[in-house]
């Protein structure tokens, strides 16, 4: 199972970025709230304060196959579009993982390249910074080793998404039962080569 890293900047979508952890966490997925900042307190958009399980100086190179998780929300995802140590995860991971980004943060994905020849969506307006993309009008779509998603109402799809690249499909199911989620047999045509 690979090591999953969720960057915050402040600025950040909350339900964007703890939807997704805490679909992972049910799943049995080793991951990481980890902070820009130069401590581990960071505050989303809209003045949650979350306290981070390590800082992005501390993380040191990324090694094997990892998850990388941007979410949205301005002004933190250029906040993290401008870290190094996003940059750093965000390459070892396009050659040696997943992607995962929701609402304005693929843009950060496509400035880098990541996205070109991939099915790919995000917030309404981002669209035109999501270089080499084919976009999609589906809310949620996976191509090859990247999960997109346009916003904060479907994090749970997007996290669920991601439950089934890192866990397989039997996982995700498991965990929507778990979690009252209606099925995820809704979610298999998210999925595109």
């Amino acid at each position: 199972m690979m090591d999953t890293y969720i960057f915050l900047a402040d600025g950040f979508e909350e339900v964007e970025a703890l939807c997704p952890w805490d679909l992972l966490l049910r799943a049995g997925v080793p991951v990481k709230l980890v902070s820009i900042n130069a401590d581990e307190n960071v505050t989303g958009t809209h003045g949650l304060k979350v306290r981070a399980d390590v800082t992005a100086a501390s993380l040191g190179e990324p090694k094997g196959k990892i998850c990388v998780v941007l979410p949205g929300g301005m002004p933190g995802a250029a906040n993290l579009d401008a870290d190094p140590v996003v940059d750093k995860y965000v390459a070892h991971a396009a050659k040696h993982g997943h992607l995962g980004a929701i609402c304005a943060a693929p843009f950060i994905l496509g400035k880098r390249g990541i996205l070109s020849g991939k099915e790919a969506t995000c917030y309404p307006g981002f669209e035109g910074q999501l270089e080499g993309a084919r976009l999609s009008a589906k809310k949620t779509v996976t191509c090859r080793n990247v999960t997109t998603s346009r916003g904060m109402g479907l994090a749970y799809r997007f996290g669920i998404e991601l439950v089934s690249e890192i866990c397989g499909k039997d996982a995700a199911r498991k965990v929507c039962r778990a979690t009252q989620h209606r099925t995820f047999a809704g979610l298999k045509k998210t999925r595109t080569v």
